[in-house]
């Protein structure tokens, strides 16, 4: 249950009217997510004048909050993902690929150049969140993944690597691209059993929530003697393996790179 946020403003001159828009853009935003979502801000504080020859750095709003699990107990539900549940998504997936990750490191894009932001709706943000905290509550998922940068992919990818499992991801024969990376906001990775699938998906259709099955976990015997994410595009019985091995070479390996 949210209590309260923290923030941290950092931003060039504000003696320059487009960095001041920035500072007031800024905080409008803030306010008017934390009106919605009811999440009320306790302390804050700014740095200024964070240019080097005249130059400004991005302006860098810090959010950071505060919740309550009033009783943790509640948590143990979370058993993580196992063969044969369920992957499905909370959220309508549009595809946005505008300043999204995939944008930046595989289409090479920057700036403007990889274009706007995927759009927020608060509301629906609220009705998500609250979905999901009510299914954990009452025990009825596996487990949940935050769907953010790097989209659909990257999240079944950091969840089978956390609990080093196979997973099947399915794609449309087209658009997979943007089904796959794509980061519309507000949406979530559930993990069901299939006894559990039928019982989430009334309820979410009864809330008005959209959402749709998206993989499943693989039985050890769909594994062939490796684990990894079996991507699909259109054809179940045709796609792309990813060994468990490979992704984690290239995930432990990503930070020595960047500072060798």
């Amino acid at each position: 249950e949210p209590i309260a946020i923290t923030d941290n403003l950092n931003f060039g001159n504000p003696e320059r009217p487009e960095i001041m828009g920035q500072i007031v853009r800024a905080i409008e935003g803030m306010a008017e997510a934390c009106r919605v979502l009811d999440f009320p801000v306790v302390s804050g504080n700014v740095s200024m004048y964070n240019e080097t020859n005249g130059v400004a750095i991005p302006p860098t709003p810090v959010v950071g909050g505060v919740g309550l699990v009033a009783d943790i107990a509640r948590l143990e539900g979370l058993i993580g993902p196992q063969p044969g549940d369920v992957l499905c998504v909370l959220g309508r997936s549009r595809g946005h690929l505008g300043a999204s990750l995939y944008a930046r490191a595989v289409l090479g894009l920057k700036g403007a150049a990889a274009g706007p932001p995927p759009p927020v709706d608060l509301s629906a943000e609220r009705a998500h969140g609250g979905f999901v905290r009510d299914l954990i509550a009452e025990g009825l998922v596996h487990a949940v993944h935050d769907l953010s940068e790097g989209g659909l992919a990257c999240a079944v990818a950091e969840l089978a690597l956390a609990h080093d499992i196979g997973m099947a991801l399915h794609a449309g024969p087209e658009r997979a691209a943007e089904l796959l990376f794509g980061e519309d906001q507000g949406r979530y990775l559930l993990v069901l059993s299939h006894a559990q699938m039928d019982q989430v998906w009334e309820r979410m259709q009864a809330a008005g929530l959209h959402g749709g099955h998206c993989g499943e976990v693989l039985e050890p015997a769909d594994w062939d003697g490796e684990r990894g994410v079996f991507l699909t595009f259109g054809d179940a019985e045709k796609g792309e393996f990813v060994p468990l091995a490979e992704l984690r070479a290239a995930h432990e390996a990503f930070l020595p790179g960047l500072m060798g």
